[in-house]
């Protein structure tokens, strides 16, 4: 059967254990922790502010996005090391967790885990026996809520849904493009220029324009526009007349403000209603350029420089084949160091213990070969006579010479023989 908390967010799986005599485990409940009181703090606080929590989703992600990034690469595998430290950090005995040897990639993407988990990681051991130990540290609290797979969900979405707003507004900024012009954009203008100044002296351009008023305002990034309208209600003027009007009238009014020294330059503009500018002429006139010398490019076809080799120069051939040269090295190292990353035991154990036994074996024989040389150098050495035969000489100590009856008396000679005592 299964008991729960109060809130019922705990759940565990006990026996029933109930008989005639007692009820068992029927009535047992568990104690909410703090992340029941947690979770009723959020609820109280849904309902008095009346949000829904299944429409409000928190889109925080607690990974980084390096993290994030090196458990696409490999998502199965990354989700069993995600998975033993959620076991680890829900084990209030355990303070230190060990993995078995592993390449150095996914040794990195342990230590950038156990970094959003607030542990603190080491790898220990050289290769190919290198493995990580990650240690739980006062500045550990508890395992993120959400789980890799969910971040990479939600970053996704963010992804697509910003595409999606750039989308929109690229094809808002191309169609503001295809409107044509509505008004006059006047950049710099004089320090202490007033609208009443400005409208008294361009007045007698403006109302050259049959049939078009124009309304005059300051921008916050202090330029001045002048919007073209019909001059009265019953008044019906197409887009195009406006533009046309108003490229017609560019030039005598930029020859008046230039004149009076009233603003840098003017340009034709295009204004929504809230006197946004959403394209000018100098934006028009950029893109055709660019596309004119695209155009051009492309219809006069690649060209090729003459060749020029300086007396005593190098070709531009060597530099470009120590790059090859360079480049082909670069490759072999990186596929030298990936074999040596994928030659990795994977029963470290046994290995070690062979390796300490190859040890042993080499030592057993350094001491062998010792004792050996000891003997040789403590046994008889062997010199040539002068007769040329092969004489053995025992080195022996002068101190420790006994010498035996009567041989110095042999060596004397008959004469010197000892002379028998009378009795």
């Amino acid at each position: 059967m299964l008991i729960t908390c109060d809130c019922q967010h705990l759940k565990q799986e006990v026996k029933c254990n109930a008989s005639k005599a007692g009820e068992g485990n029927s009535k047992k409940t568990l104690k909410c922790d703090e992340e029941c009181a947690r979770l009723e703090r959020n609820r109280k606080l849904a309902l008095a502010l009346n949000i829904d929590p299944e429409a409000h989703k928190d889109d925080h992600i607690p990974y980084s996005t390096s993290t994030l990034h090196m458990f696409q690469e490999s998502v199965k595998w990354a989700q069993i090391q995600e998975r033993e430290f959620r076991v680890f950090a829900a084990d209030e005995a355990e303070k230190r967790l060990r993995f078995k040897p592993m390449p150095p990639q996914q040794r990195a993407f342990l230590h950038s885990l156990a970094e959003d988990f607030g542990f603190d990681s080491e790898s220990m051991d050289p290769e190919p026996h290198r493995h990580v130990f990650v240690f739980k540290t006062p500045r550990f609290v508890m395992a993120p809520m959400k789980t890799l797979a969910e971040c990479v969900r939600i970053r996704t979405a963010a992804a697509v849904e910003a595409n999606s707003s750039a989308i929109a507004d690229t094809q808002h900024r191309l169609q503001a493009n295809n409107e044509p012009f509505n008004g006059f954009l006047l950049t710099s203008p004089r320090f202490g220029l007033t609208l009443e100044e400005l409208r008294s002296d361009c007045s007698p351009t403006l109302d050259s324009a049959p049939g078009l008023a124009f309304d005059i305002s300051f921008l916050p990034s202090e330029q001045i526009v002048l919007k073209a309208h019909p001059a009265t209600s019953a008044t019906t003027i197409s887009a195009l007349s406006i533009e046309a009007a108003l490229k017609a009238l560019k030039s005598p009014l930029t020859f008046t403000i230039t004149a009076k020294h009233l603003a840098y330059s003017v340009h034709l503009c295009t204004l929504d209603p809230s006197l946004n500018v959403l394209r000018r002429e100098s934006d028009s006139a950029g893109n055709s350029d660019g596309w004119s010398r695209v155009a051009a490019k492309a219809a006069v076809g690649p060209r090729s420089a003459p060749r020029q080799v300086a007396v005593g120069g190098k070709s531009s051939f060597t530099v470009l084949g120590s790059k090859l040269k360079d480049a082909k090295r670069k490759k072999e190292e990186r596929e030298k160091e990936k074999e040596r990353e994928e030659d990795v035991v994977e029963d470290w154990e046994e290995e070690v213990r062979r390796e300490e036994e190859r040890e042993r074996e080499r030592a057993k024989g350094k001491e062998r070969l010792e004792v050996v040389g000891l003997e040789n150098a403590m046994g008889e050495d062997h010199v040539v006579g002068q007769d040329g035969m092969a004489t053995e000489v025992t080195t022996t100590d002068p101190a420790s010479r006994t010498e035996s009856p009567g041989s110095d008396s042999a060596a004397l000679g008959p004469e010197h023989a000892q002379q028998p005592t009378l009795a």
